[in-house]
């Protein structure tokens, strides 16, 4: 981060932070005033406007995940091309980056939306079991409610643990070896066989890590937003009084916003420090399985000595040919990518 800041800074700033900021305008702004209409709805329109405000708070958070998603599959792009080049010694510019990255954009938000559908499915399906036997009614009914509501969430613990830290080398072989989808996971679960413990802890302590830094600079503006409420408005939702609760309803919003942007700003820079630290993770895994640090040598000399024909360093190891030794004269083939002298990706 501090070798190439305007990348890796800068790339969050503009491709996660704006985004995220804009969205949680429109969330604070948007929740506001649907729930303002609720306090100043007659007792008649009440029951319908409560139920349009929260089939509009649902839309709004839907939108924010979609964003988020987005915005966070290009910084992913980004991060992990910064890392690899930067590994080699190279510097290259926004614009130059984009060209090596951009191929794959499609690719990394594809993985994002698969893996989160998944997700969603899993929880569902737990949550309509659970309600399934609440249904029945009776003690064997709620009790196995329970039951299910406790074990599968335990359950979906212990397996978002295994399947992310397992599948977490996918973007990087998205970006970095061109391969599609089901090709990226095969390689994730390959990668990280043997190396489970170790990915998963580094992964953990940097996710504790973030959440830490996080919490200590948001919390302050929690505590600031009910100071301030108490101070300017101290019975605005005691006493009725619409001007007293549009006055704390005014505070809170502009605490609000000000707790947004400075949060989006931190979550961006740390999302980078997340993103580089799983891609340095996959570097380590493919020089202990596959000397990609002997590869990434012999890349370095080649360019200074000034060949233009060598291979991207990143792609998928040769394989041998079926018929053919390892020492048999065009006895590899490189599998699809690239081809040779596609690199260095264009310059500014």
């Amino acid at each position: 981060m501090r070798r190439n800041p305007k990348i890796t800074v800068g790339a969050a700033l503009l491709i996660q932070t704006i985004p995220s900021i804009v969205v949680s305008l429109l969330i604070v702004g948007g929740a506001a005033l649907l729930f303002s209409r609720v306090a100043n709805a007659d007792s008649s329109d009440q029951a319908a406007i409560t139920a349009g405000a929260i089939g509009g708070s649902i839309v709004l958070g839907l939108l924010s995940i979609a964003i988020s998603a987005i915005s966070g599959a290009l910084l992913q792009g980004v991060v992990v091309g910064e890392v690899a080049r930067g590994t080699v010694g190279e510097k290259l510019s926004f614009r130059s980056l984009w060209q090596l990255v951009k191929g794959r954009i499609g690719a990394l938000i594809g993985w994002t939306f698969l893996l989160s559908i998944g997700w969603i499915v899993a929880v569902g399906l737990v949550i309509l079991v659970a309600v399934a036997l609440f249904a029945l009614g009776g003690g064997p009914g709620i009790g196995g409610g329970i039951a299910v509501i406790i074990f599968g969430g335990f359950g979906l613990i212990a397996l978002a643990i295994w399947i992310n830290t397992k599948l977490v080398m996918v973007p990087s072989a998205l970006v970095l070896e061109r391969l599609t989808i089901r090709q990226a996971v095969v390689r994730s679960w390959t990668l990280t066989r043997g190396y489970f413990w170790k990915t998963f802890g580094v992964i953990a302590l940097i996710a504790v890590i973030v959440y830490a830094v996080v919490q200590i600079i948001s919390t302050p503006f929690s505590i600031l937003g009910g100071l301030l409420g108490g101070i300017f408005a101290p019975t605005s939702l005691s006493s009725g009084n619409p001007a007293g609760f549009s006055q704390l309803l005014v505070t809170q919003l502009g605490v609000n916003i000000l707790a947004s942007v400075v949060g989006a700003i931190v979550g961006a820079i740390m999302s980078v420090v997340q993103t580089a630290t799983i891609a340095l993770l996959y570097l380590d895994l493919r020089m202990r399985k596959e000397g990609l640090d002997l590869e990434l040598v012999r890349f370095v000399e080649a360019r200074q000595a000034g060949r233009t024909d060598v291979r991207d360093p990143y792609l998928p190891p040769l394989q041998p040919a079926p018929g053919y030794g390892p020492t048999a004269p065009g006895g590899y083939y490189s599998p699809p990518g690239p081809p040779p002298g596609s690199y260095p990706p264009p310059s500014a």
